[in-house]
């Protein structure tokens, strides 16, 4: 289907105008202080895995393996 420019236009306009207000519905990006403060939460609430005797901490004796397959 051809359409004059003008309609074209107005299409695109419409298109437009819909996808803006799609993403002033989507979540505004976090501030310093925001991000700052979720952050400190979660290392807060993930420390104890990275500490000494974490479940994270329990590979490191694999540190000096060599993990590619040998043939």
């Amino acid at each position: 289907m051809n359409l004059p420019p003008a309609e074209r236009l107005a299409i695109v306009e419409a298109t437009l105008r819909s996808i803006r207000e799609e993403l002033g519905q989507v979540r505004k990006p976090l501030n310093y202080a925001e991000k700052k403060r979720m952050l400190t939460a979660a290392s807060k609430a993930l420390l104890r895995d990275y500490t000494q005797g974490g479940d994270l901490t329990s590979f490191a004796v694999l540190d000096n393996e060599d993990l590619h397959a040998s043939e």
